[in-house]
């Protein structure tokens, strides 16, 4: 028997729903994304934040994130990719058993070696199921297969964790050129379209200026990843841009009760 044919596949849980499932469609729907992406930068950031909806929400947005980083595709190697958990609770933070990751755009190799590292931390554990539904990570894979021509990846899904713990470990998986850090979170949900916009308006505030004691689960369904990187670009010194901040009403959605998103640069 093959070593492929032994290897574990975490597969696609939400192709169909927030994204086609038809290979040639999510490739075409993800270039136009890229496309129309009006986002510019005098660098490739270091780490990027980006939303996780439903393609037709959120996806313009997050494109003017990932459309930064094409004049890297060839350096970069290693994503570590940090999203909330939807739908298990639990403490700490969840890395998988699986050899690969699947979209309809083909399978992600996982950096086990970054995966261990992590484990390092006693905080961090595998976690199968955290990872068998979470969309959060999911739907930033296609975007990251038709960007960059090789890489491997550190999934990370995040349950009760404090931001300095979360720090430690960015720091620890931080790397080089080589390694782009991705944190998938939403804004404010299910407010009205003003009340949104004032709330997104503040949180994206925060982020901007560093603050993470500014921002809650209510401000951001992925506190926990966004807070732990606030934490560390302050200790280092970097600098954070808000490249688009929208809502799904202002893509795809009704204005009574609408879902932020924001996307960001880290420098």
């Amino acid at each position: 028997m093959s070593t492929d044919a032994l290897s574990r596949i975490r597969p696609a849980a939400v192709a169909g729903m927030f994204y086609p499932d038809d290979p040639q469609q999510l490739k075409s729907e993800i270039s136009q994304y890229l496309n129309r992406a009006s986002s510019s930068s005098s660098s490739v950031p270091k780490a990027i934040i980006v939303p996780h909806a439903g393609y037709i929400f959120s996806a313009p947005v997050a494109a003017n994130a990932y459309h930064l980083l094409t004049p890297e595709i060839q350096k970069i190697k290693q994503v570590i990719l940090l999203g909330p958990s939807h739908h298990l609770a639990f403490d700490g933070i969840a890395t998988p058993d699986a050899d690969y990751f699947a979209t309809p755009l083909g399978k992600i190799k996982i950096n086990h070696s970054l995966c261990l590292k992590a484990q390092s931390l006693d905080f961090v554990q595998t976690n199968n199921p955290a990872h068998q539904r979470e969309h959060s990570l999911e739907v930033q894979l296609p975007f990251l297969q038709v960007i960059l021509n090789d890489f491997e990846l550190t999934p990370l899904v995040v349950g009760n964790c404090d931001m300095e713990s979360i720090s430690q470990l960015l720091e620890l998986l931080w790397g080089g050129a080589e390694t782009l850090i991705v944190i998938s979170t939403d804004l404010s949900h299910f407010h009205n379209y003003q009340v949104a916009n004032r709330l997104d308006r503040k949180t994206s505030q925060a982020i901007e200026q560093l603050q993470p004691d500014l921002i809650s689960s209510e401000n951001a369904c992925g506190k926990a990843p966004l807070n732990g990187l606030l934490t560390l670009a302050r200790k280092k010194q970097l600098t954070i841009d808000c490249l688009d901040l929208r809502n799904s009403a202002d893509t795809a959605g009704s204005m009574d009760r609408v879902v932020g998103y924001g996307a960001y640069a880290v420098h």
